[in-house]
């Protein structure tokens, strides 16, 4: 393709990684995404939880456009050939629910064991399992959520006059619940209770997201695999051809494009999936 306004032929990957979008989230950057995918593709998209924020639609629906083009967008991939593996998060957990193949050919699982292309096993969960504040306290993690959703209001504030003032950005969210989660040893526990989930699965790695915080690490011979978010950080890991995986950060966002009218009927049928599913009472 040619010309000054052409876009550039997207990236090819055998795998994409993608969890913590929160769908129905105010925060959740559904524009940086959609260029992301744009850009990227893949013959195996697995996302790894939290992809829809059950927890914020029950409190209050909330599903703007860019929501509906983020579904419709991996239903494309899917049409045109991609795998896709649905692996629930906690904020996403009305979907364990539903084990299996649905709408689009998207396949939903607890977990899923990924060989790569140089045959490294990983296992690849959302890992609120291993939270002990999700798995033990469950009106503490929403309350905690709740904060979370302030703490990302605050941060619209503070970039207005960080600008205003000629700085840079700086997210106090991030500082934040990083500050309370190295109080506790946090991310270092999560790491090592996860990595070891995956030696005793015998998997040689382990690919998760859950607490929004991007690396690659080796933990005791275990290479530990955080995909990160799509509500600050926009990060994603990506497995080459050769298999060999990188954690990529995406800084820009695109222009919207018009959603065509077969589209705008599997947005409503998708809004209306999402209603009649977290409409019922829990179990």
């Amino acid at each position: 393709m040619s010309g000054k306004n052409a876009i550039p032929e997207p990236r090819k990957f055998r795998t994409l990684f993608i969890s913590d979008v929160h769908l129905g989230s105010k925060a959740a950057r559904t524009d940086y995404l959609l260029d992301f995918l744009r850009h990227h593709e893949a013959e195996t998209i697995i996302l790894v939880g939290d992809i829809i924020d059950g927890w914020r639609l029950k409190r209050s629906w909330y599903w703007p456009q860019g929501c509906n083009d983020v579904v419709q967008k991996l239903l494309r991939k899917a049409r045109k050939g991609a795998r896709i593996i649905y692996i629930p998060g906690n904020h996403d957990e009305f979907l364990r629910d539903f084990p299996g193949t649905h709408f689009g050919g998207i396949e939903v699982a607890d977990r899923h064991m990924h060989t790569a292309a140089d045959g490294r096993r990983y296992l690849v969960l959302h890992g609120d399992q291993f939270d002990v504040v999700v798995r033990n306290a469950r009106l503490l993690a929403y309350l905690g959520d709740w904060a979370y959703d302030a703490a990302i209001a605050i941060n619209v504030v503070l970039a207005a006059i960080r600008r205003r003032l000629g700085l840079g950005y700086w997210s106090f969210s991030a500082w934040a619940k990083l500050q309370v989660k190295h109080a506790v040893n946090f991310i270092g526990e999560f790491q090592t209770v996860v990595a070891d989930e995956a030696r005793e699965a015998g998997a040689d790695g382990v690919i998760c997201g859950h607490i929004h915080h991007a690396v690659i690490a080796d933990i005791e011979g275990i290479r530990y695999i955080n995909t990160g978010d799509w509500v600050e950080s926009c990060t994603a890991v990506v497995e080459h051809m050769d298999g060999t995986m990188e954690l990529l950060t995406w800084q820009q966002a695109g222009a919207a494009q018009p959603v065509t009218e077969t589209d705008g009927e599997e947005a409503r049928m998708t809004e209306q999936m999402l209603s009649g599913i977290l409409a019922r009472p829990a179990a």
